[in-house]
């Protein structure tokens, strides 16, 4: 979608290898898009999982989804402060108001104080083998999680906290306008 403009509203898609439906996110705000990526935000927003549960989150989250990486980030202003939770996931695609993309199954935590927890180890061997990911899938994927650390230690870009800031503020001022 080459006219997606600031303010529109998508809806988020993930799905498994086998392309079940995953889970879906209501709202996804769009407060940037370049070439490369796409930001957006939402606050408190429904997801509904594949069986039928469905929550809100309890938080802003700024969204950061990528053309050409394999993961997806979620920047999490809780309280305590900031949390990343990183999808290690196909790059995205947009179709019909719908960010799509394909999730597979390691997560990288990120935590406040700068720490960080791989995820999901034992869901992506298993994942691996019943929904055959091929060798060269493996290796993007091990490899991205490994780009994503190192993005990580060397706090730039996701992980640098004053852009998220700037996207957080960006985002507030969208929905008091919207308000108006």
């Amino acid at each position: 979608m080459d006219n997606l403009k600031v303010g529109d509203n998508l809806t988020i898609h993930c799905y498994k290898h086998n392309g079940i439906l995953h889970r879906v996110c209501e709202d996804a705000i769009v407060l940037e898009k370049t070439d490369d990526f796409l930001v957006c935000a939402n606050d408190k927003t429904k997801i509904t999982e594949n069986d039928g549960r469905s929550y809100n989150t309890n938080e802003i989250a700024i969204l950061l989804f990528y053309k050409k990486n394999w993961f997806n980030i979620i920047a999490q202003l809780k309280e305590q402060g900031l949390f990343y939770y990183c999808n290690i996931a196909s790059p995205y695609i947009i179709d019909n108001d719908i960010i799509k993309y394909i999730d597979y199954d390691l997560d990288l935590r990120v935590f406040p104080d700068g720490g960080f927890r791989i995820l999901d180890r034992n869901e992506y061997k298993y994942h691996k083998s019943t929904m055959h990911y091929s060798n060269d899938l493996d290796k993007i994927i091990k490899s991205e999680l490994q780009k994503l650390i190192s993005l990580k230690k060397q706090d730039v870009s996701p992980f640098n906290k004053e852009k998220i800031q700037f996207y957080y503020e960006k985002f507030v001022n969208l929905q008091k306008n919207a308000k108006k």
